[in-house]
Formats: structure tokens, sequence, C-alpha cells
């Protein structure tokens, strides 16, 4: 998964990039998606990285409650799948092992793990590779409950124009609404996961990625930061109810290639 998440796109982020070449209005921004592209179609031929930086293992695992495994534990198998990806796979250790010393771990562990328990007797890995470009253009706003649907809607729009060209676009936004601090990080990143093609089931929410999307792609800050109609390529919320006297809001921002492999076990 490791190695497949960084040298193929998932076939909605593929399409994406396709409608975006052909729908974008600035000669430049449609001469860097076409870039893009062609950079995408070596790396699949040459099994050469999508992107130098080659991220940190994010990984989602909803684990079926009938599920008992046996001959060691799931973290360690996880971690053992990551270690081997990145050495194996030839693909860059960008992991050092504390964040003030910075000794590099060479294989990429520790990966970041989040659990949850769901029903059956399947294991769903979803494994994402986030580089740190866009990563540390990553956003939490504590808003009162008063701001209301417009602060929240705001807050997105500022973390995206602070972002500009850092975050390498067109990206993709994913967006976590309500619950707590860690909470609505925590949906931000996993929105990031859901395909670009699908909205939110909830009719206000889907509403307001398609109007989020319209707006972001007018900042013109266009492919590559350098101007053009193409900023976006979709923006994923997720919500989750929240404390009366509270809205978080957070903004996880993907580059181009939004890189994730899934697989049910």
């Amino acid at each position: 998964m490791c190695i497949e998440a960084n040298h193929f796109l998932t076939g909605d982020m593929t399409e994406a990039l396709d409608r975006a070449r052909e729908s974008e209005k600035a000669p430049l921004g449609k001469q860097i998606l076409q870039q893009l592209q062609e950079n995408l179609q070596i790396a699949g031929e040459d099994m050469i990285p999508i992107c130098q930086d080659t991220g940190m293992a994010v990984v989602f695992a909803e684990v079926g409650q009938d599920v008992h495994i046996e001959g060691g534990l799931l973290e360690d198998a996880i971690q053992e799948g990551v270690r081997r990806g990145y050495t194996e796979g030839f693909l860059r250790k960008s992991v050092v092992k504390d964040p003030l010393i910075r000794e590099n771990t060479k294989d990429n562990t520790p990966a970041v793990i989040h659990y949850t328990i769901t029903s059956g007797d399947k294991i769903r890995l979803t494994l994402a590779p986030k580089g740190f470009g866009s990563e540390n253009m990553s956003r939490i706003f504590m808003l009162k409950p008063a701001d209301g649907i417009e602060g929240v809607k705001n807050a997105i729009l500022t973390a995206v124009k602070d972002a500009g060209p850092n975050a390498c676009p067109p990206m993709v936004v994913g967006v976590g609404i309500g619950g707590t601090f860690e909470k609505c990080a925590l949906m931000a990143k996993q929105a990031l996961t859901r395909p670009v093609n699908e909205h939110s089931l909830i009719p206000y929410v889907k509403e307001m990625e398609e109007e989020l999307l319209e707006k972001i792609n007018k900042t013109g800050i266009g492919p590559g930061g350098l101007g053009g109609s193409t900023t976006a390529l979709a923006v994923n919320i997720n919500t989750f109810p929240t404390h009366i006297a509270g809205l978080p809001v957070a903004v996880n921002i993907c580059c181009h290639v939004n890189r994730h492999a899934v697989r049910e076990i």
C-alpha cells in the first residue's frame, strides 16, 4: 500500500485532474496541469515516486469487533508493513524519532494510526501518506457558536488563502466541523480519504462543499500557485455533534496528489 500510494493516483483523483485540465481557463495553469499529468505518467511507468516527499504514513484502521488477531499485535504488523514499504520500495524516509532532537528513524516509522471499532469480522485499512508541504498549512479555529455557518466558511477560505502556493495546488481541502479540538482535526484528515467525486450525504453540507469549491477557485491562486481557475479539486467536509459553547473547525489541506490506498482483509 505504501508503494502503491506513492506511485499511482486513485481513479477519482486521476479523473479530477483530467477535468481540471479541460476546464482551466489560464494558459499557464493549463500547462502546469499538463506537466503534473506527465509527471504522474512517468511515475507509474518508471516506478519513481510521484513526489520526492513520500510523506508520513497515516493509517485509519477500522477493525470489526468480531475479529480476533493471533500471532502478534495489529499495531506491530502495521508498523512493519510501513517499514518494509518504505525501505523495500526505496521511498524517502522523512520521520524523525524525536521532534526536537531530529534523528531520522531511517524506515519512515512510526506511522500514525487511528483505530475505530466497527461491526463485522473484517479489517479495513486506509493508508494516506501525508507530505508536509500541505500538512504545515493545517489550521484549527475554535469559533464561537454565534459565528455560525458564515464564520465557518470564512475560516475555511482564510486557511486556503493563507496556504496559497505552499500547499502545492490544485489542492483537496479536508474540513472537520464540530466535536472537540482533536476530533475536528481527525475528521478533517479523514475527509481527505473520501473520493473527490462524492459529496456529503447531509444536504446543507453538500451545498457548503460546492459553494466553497467555487469560491476557492475564484481566488485565482491556481495550479502551482501561479494563477488560474483551478485552485482546488474538491472540498470534503465531515461534521460531528459538539458542545453548546463551541464551534470547532479544522482545515487539513492536501496537495494535488492526495495519496491513499485502501484494503480490506
